[in-house]
């Protein structure tokens, strides 16, 4: 399961580079370029949830969740295309960050506490 799913974000990959390719875009996704687009989409993904009380799905028209299907796709996009032009591992970042928050975070120490790591007494 774990090699799947590494393989479906290369695919993915893969599609993206295909993308760019037949458009000639390459020369305009310099990492500063993609990081701003992904921060721009990112708070684009913000906007249909503007004055909802959670954001649940109950709350969220057939319109709504496409126009978040999108988004999220463009901030997967973005960030799949500037792990690739960074040369990072998005899958194995992925699991070397887990591995660093359940050290920051012990189970047991924080069950049910928001706070940051770093709130947290020794």
């Amino acid at each position: 399961m774990e090699k799947e799913r590494s393989n479906d974000l290369v695919a993915v990959r893969d599609l993206l580079r295909q993308f760019v390719s037949e458009r000639d875009w390459s020369r305009f996704h310099s990492p500063k370029n993609l990081a701003t687009a992904l921060s721009v989409e990112a708070s684009e993904l913000l906007e249909p949830f503007q004055w909802l009380q959670s954001g649940e799905k109950s709350e969220l028209a057939d319109d709504k969740l496409t126009a978040i299907r999108h988004e999220m796709a463009d901030v997967l996009a973005y960030l799949v295309m500037l792990a690739d032009r960074l040369d990072v591992d998005l899958y194995a970042a992925v699991l070397e960050k887990i591995e660093l928050n359940r050290a920051r975070y012990p189970a047991d120490k924080v069950r049910g506490d928001s706070r940051k790591y770093s709130e947290y007494g020794e």
